[in-house]
């Protein structure tokens, strides 16, 4: 090959490579290519428009992992969602550490997608300790496991959407919580302490925050006294559609979080839910109980309308 030849395909061979796949494997065991999360994450090209697939083997990654902005397009697969655990434990009482930076992981890549993974916050009940931070935008996740207590499960970035499939999530108090626009379809839900179950920071002008669909919300045992939700901010916006509430559900639902403010303007809406907990002639006057019709046209494709068609749950 002449010279000529060769610095071409020296300068050009990373712009061919792209747009390819690349598969890889994670083992704590050292059987794959990397043996930690971060590991694997720091090998990623930057601004992939293909999906990196990242198969995770079972075990304990007890790590604090960052997905940039730049790793695009990134698919975790655990080999279990019981086996295959990513944790750490920091709180927010740590050298002042506040709230956004005890997560175990943070998402701020675009089109991340997690499957079949334990992601969790195993930190003393010492203050709030997120497992998962999400930033990025198109964030999907199907039966994964957010374990934790205060402050589980951070949905940050009021431009993100996110979606949860098929998940298990528990904590204490506000344990869902953040500005995004997030739908969870089918998830499980499970308190762990007489506190809230969101806490939505939804902005003006954002018509949808969270939605509940067909999902399942439990408690421990001696737990009886849980609010769906409170307003981080004003204009917080939640709702629960055909979901199965046990008895731990106050008759109230909703709480204003002590500001008769918040009443004018938080948004919280029920539809067709059943259980001991769903009880809609009881519940606070500033809330809505959905029409059939209202109800039936709320679906991802409306509350993720955007000009990109993403729709995780076609």
């Amino acid at each position: 090959m002449r010279s000529f030849e060769v610095f071409l395909l020296v300068i050009f061979l990373p712009l061919f490579c792209y747009g390819q796949e690349r598969h890889i494997i994670v083992a704590a065991d050292g059987t794959g290519e990397f043996t930690t999360v971060q590991e694997a994450v720091n090998s990623i090209r930057a601004y992939m428009s293909d999906t990196t697939y990242m198969f995770i083997k079972n075990g304990v990654y007890r790590e604090k992992v960052v997905i940039p902005s730049w790793v695009t397009n990134l698919k975790m697969t655990g080999e279990s969602a019981e086996k295959t655990v990513i944790t750490w434990n920091d709180h927010a009482n740590i050298r002042n550490m506040g709230t956004f930076k005890t997560y175990t992981i943070w998402i701020q890549g675009a089109g991340f997608t997690a499957e079949d993974i334990t992601f969790e916050n195993d930190a003393e009940q010492l203050g709030q300790a997120v497992a998962v931070h999400v930033d990025g935008d198109r964030a999907v996740f199907r039966r994964c496991r957010f374990l934790g207590n205060q402050d589980t499960l951070l949905t940050a970035n009021q431009e993100s959407r996110q979606y949860y499939e098929d998940c298990y999530i528990e904590g204490t108090t506000d344990f869902i919580f953040g500005p995004a626009t997030a739908w969870f379809e089918r998830c499980h839900i499970h308190s762990k302490k007489n506190s809230y179950i969101t806490a939505a920071s939804t902005v003006d002008g954002h018509e949808f925050g969270y939605l509940f669909r067909g999902c399942r919300l439990t408690a421990a045992d001696g737990i009886d006294r849980v609010y769906l939700g409170r307003p981080w901010r004003p204009y917080a916006a939640t709702i629960f559609i055909r979901c199965e509430m046990g008895a731990h559900i106050v008759p109230a639902g909703w709480h204003n979080w002590d500001n008769p403010a918040n009443e004018v303007t938080a948004r919280y809406a029920e539809y067709g839910s059943t259980g001991p907990g769903a009880s809609p002639d009881t519940r606070v006057k500033w809330s809505r109980q959905l029409s059939r019709r209202e109800a039936r046209a709320i679906t991802p494709a409306r509350v993720f309308e955007r000009n990109d068609g993403w729709n995780p749950g076609k």
